[in-house]
């Protein structure tokens, strides 16, 4: 079998993308893939490291308002990128694709359409973008990890699998103790750990950077991964803070956020859709601050999601500078809550996620074959 698989930008498209291949490749070992991302974008580096091929299409975002003048620009590199993505489908051959989000999805998918290929859309947010609605026209399977998706894609097509998510993080066994002390913690301190991504959060770290003192006061210690965007700054602020360097530890980037996530009492974060699937597979308390700009506002979605559900707290991103570190304080002083959130939360995570959007992939490439 050969497999084409289109999409990218962040962590929470590229991550899905490879747990997919990972699947089918356990399923049928002999299986070829062939990835499509963006020029630029960080697919273009994170899927050959997991070992699998890539190519890079020309393509971006458009930019809003749509009338803008450079959108010129925007659409004539989507006609460029779609003709490349059919020469690339020519010589490629898939027997189906797969779209998980991103530039780089819409032209590959829509070449892979008009050249006959099959393929299945996986949305891994509660508001579905623009692109993946009008992809989900010719989609074969659109895989979901919300309910009531079927108000912006066709019911008959929709298929409930939850996100996939990265394996190390479902097997670390090690208990909060342990992870602390992996991580140069203590290991018998209430912990949060905040995260923003590799690049960070602006109003998440300014929120944590002006209540550095509060969580000095409430004796809590935090691990901040800051991103880096200003790296320095939060390391100063904190080193300018009395008391805050044996509790609070900022780090550009955490490497092992297996242990990193199994080490907190509490996690701040974005609502990206790897962030709120990782939350609800591991159960942990969680606050969300949803980023404003995400196109649809999807964030939000994904946030409310938990929050209506008593599984999470949504903080505004407006919000944040003054009740954000308040909330965590209280948060990670209430077992009671957090217990609630931890039960709550993973009520809402689908395990195997990766493995039935597998076995609907390679189900489409038998239909398509007879």
């Amino acid at each position: 079998m050969k497999v084409l698989i289109s999409g990218g930008g962040t962590g929470g498209h590229i991550f899905p993308a490879v747990s997919i291949a990972n699947a089918i490749r356990q399923k049928l070992p002999d299986t070829e893939f062939l990835f499509i991302g963006a020029l630029g974008r960080m697919e273009m580096e994170k899927v050959p490291a997991e070992g699998y091929p890539i190519v890079g299409l020309p393509v971006r975002g458009f930019i809003r308002p749509l009338f803008h003048p450079g959108n010129i620009k925007v659409l004539f590199d989507l006609l460029t990128s779609i003709r490349k993505a059919k020469k690339i489908i020519r010589d490629f051959n898939p027997d189906v694709a797969v779209g998980v989000g991103g530039y780089a999805s819409a032209a590959a998918l829509k070449a892979a359409n008009a050249l006959g290929v099959p393929y299945v859309l996986q949305e891994q947010n509660g508001f579905a973008g623009v692109t993946n609605q009008k992809l989900a026209r010719n989609a074969r399977k659109i895989c979901v990890a919300y309910p009531g998706m079927e108000r912006f894609f066709p019911a008959d097509r929709l298929v409930m699998t939850g996100n996939p998510v990265r394996q190390k993080l479902l097997e670390c066994t090690a208990t909060p103790q342990e992870a602390r002390l992996a991580l140069g913690l203590d290991p018998d301190r209430r912990t949060i750990f905040v995260t923003g991504g590799s690049l960070g959060a602006r109003s998440v770290n300014n929120a944590v950077c002006a209540g550095l003192q509060k969580f000095v006061d409430a004796g809590i210690q935090v691990l901040w991964q800051t991103g880096k965007a200003d790296g320095d700054k939060w390391e100063k602020a904190v080193n300018a803070t009395e008391g805050a360097s044996a509790l609070i530890h900022p780090t550009v980037f955490v490497s092992d956020m297996a242990m990193a996530y199994r080490a907190a009492d509490v996690v701040i974060s974005r609502s990206g859709a790897g962030g709120v699937n990782e939350v609800c597979l591991l159960g942990k308390a969680a606050i969300f601050v949803p980023l404003p700009t995400a196109a649809e506002d999807h964030q939000t979605a994904n946030a409310r999601t938990l929050s209506d559900r008593n599984a999470a707290i949504l903080c505004p991103d407006s919000e944040a500078p003054k009740r954000l570190v308040d909330d965590a304080i209280a948060l990670v002083n209430d077992k009671d809550r957090i217990r609630m959130f931890e039960e709550n939360a993973q009520k809402l995570g689908r395990f195997g996620a990766a493995e039935t959007i597998a076995d609907i992939v390679i189900a489409e490439r038998i239909k398509n074959k007879e």
